[in-house]
């Protein structure tokens, strides 16, 4: 993988990874698109899936860790989508 790819998906995880710190302070932004896929208990939801995408992220930037990350991040898609269809 060329250097520049290798720093876009670092950059793309550390951005995932934020994203999920996000869910942990400002849990309010979330709840209005978690409630879809998790109508009961929305809010102990969006503190998983800050966890879940904080970990996925950092899965990412790491170069060790990077193909575990991908793994992960499909996975976590569809459990996302999974709930999602499931709830509608």
């Amino acid at each position: 993988m060329p250097q520049q790819d290798k720093r876009a998906v670092t950059l793309t995880g550390l951005a995932l990874a934020a994203t999920g710190l996000v869910h942990f302070v400002r849990p309010q932004l979330f709840e209005p698109i978690t409630v879809a896929s998790f109508p009961q208990n929305t809010r102990r939801h969006v503190y998983t899936n800050g966890s879940i995408e904080t970990a996925i992220g950092l899965a990412l930037a790491g170069r060790t860790t990077r193909k575990l990350g991908v793994a992960g991040l499909l996975g976590y898609a569809a459990y996302l989508a999974g709930n999602t269809v499931r709830n509608r």
